[in-house]
């Protein structure tokens, strides 16, 4: 039993008990509930978003959650990057027989939607240990889908309050200590950046790899001192065209996303004796992998148009496949092949939608 009623208070029970965390990838982020609904160009250009965008809501934005429930037939789908990312993989471990490898911390409200996201991760086989916001909603992320794409508006509400006092509860620091590898999203950048600095540290001192992502665009052009600060300590960087071209352009690596690759690989590193692994997705185009100096391309097999549901979580799954491999010592063209695979999957499904048994043949 845990002491102290301060940090009970804190938590919502986890499903699956810290004794059961076998203590191998960890990922920390903002946990949401995604609002999903099919829309036309009339609800995009209401709101001013554009197709395959990722933006925080702002005033405007906020009536959209509930238009969305009522009158857009909306699906509730637990999300945020980091803990889809997580759960994927631990669906792919569990096909490899290794259950109870992942856990994933971040911060919901006490209320229905928190509820919610809890039971689909637990479910999903993933240890939570959410900081609970006694008087802020969970988080939401609506997704407006039209042909296939999607754009997202996050309201991080109680998301964007958690803190680093959560990490130094006895509980937190015995899930992090326990676990090999550590994945955190450029979103959670906006949050807590001091949060993030002492799980990397933590990785740093004890030789273990730390994962990032870039995650949008304005995460690159509005918080550029994180990322900064944050890319130091990756081992390995995920990041979509977009984010690349973005991140290429504010820095002046040229239009060439295989040179950008390289000289984000090669960019200053806390651990030295780890070359950091740069991977660039682009769609239905080849993934692009950089380290020690050398580009490697990756095929992607396309996805037959009439099978594509949308594209929400496609790059969030691409990681859990690269992690469930990574985390298992298979070396980059199967991680990177598990990564497609998982992709390809979730742009089938609503959403990160796994209710099925992983079907993945290495």
């Amino acid at each position: 039993r845990l002491p102290g009623s301060r940090l009970n208070n804190n938590l919502i029970n986890s499903h699956i008990k810290m004794n059961e965390f076998k203590g191998l990838l960890m990922g920390m982020g903002n946990p949401l509930l995604d609002i999903s609904s099919e829309v036309g160009q009339d609800v995009l250009d209401k709101y001013d978003v554009k197709l395959d965008s990722a933006i925080l809501a702002e005033e405007k934005h906020l009536p959209i959650y509930k238009e969305l429930i009522e009158k857009y037939n909306a699906g509730f789908i637990a999300g945020g990057a980091t803990q889809n990312s997580i759960r994927i993989a631990q669906w792919m471990l569990k096909k490899a027989g290794m259950e109870n490898n992942t856990a994933f911390m971040g911060c919901v409200g006490n209320d229905e939607y928190g509820k919610t996201i809890d039971e689909c991760a637990s479910k999903d086989g993933v240890l939570t240990h959410y900081m609970k916001d006694e008087s802020t909603p969970t988080g939401t992320c609506a997704v407006l889908v039209k042909d296939g794409e999607r754009s997202l508006i996050a309201n991080l509400a109680a998301a964007n309050n958690f803190k680093k006092a959560h990490l130094e509860t006895p509980e937190s620091e015995a899930i992090y200590s326990a676990a090999k590898f550590y994945y955190i999203a450029g979103f959670f950048l906006t949050v807590s950046v001091e949060s993030l600095v002492l799980v990397a540290e933590h990785a740093l001192a004890n030789n273990k790899t730390f994962c990032l992502n870039l995650s949008a665009p304005f995460i690159i052009d509005f918080f550029g001192d994180q990322v900064a600060t944050a890319l130091e300590y990756a081992d390995f960087l995920f990041c979509n065209e977009s984010e690349a071209e973005t991140y290429a352009k504010k820095h002046g690596l040229g239009d060439d996303l295989k040179e950008v690759a390289l000289k984000v690989a090669a960019s200053p590193k806390k651990n030295a004796s780890v070359p950091r692994t740069v991977i660039f997705t682009q769609g239905s185009s080849s993934t692009i992998v950089a380290c020690n100096g050398v580009v490697t391309e990756y095929a992607v097999e396309p996805l037959e148009a009439k099978l594509l549901v949308d594209t929400n979580g496609a790059g969030d799954a691409f990681v859990g496949g690269f992690l469930s491999k990574l985390v298992q010592a298979k070396g980059m063209e199967e991680c990177v092949m598990a990564g497609h695979w998982a992709a390809k999957y979730i742009i089938q499904q609503p959403g990160t939608t796994i209710d099925q048994p992983c079907t993945y043949e290495a």
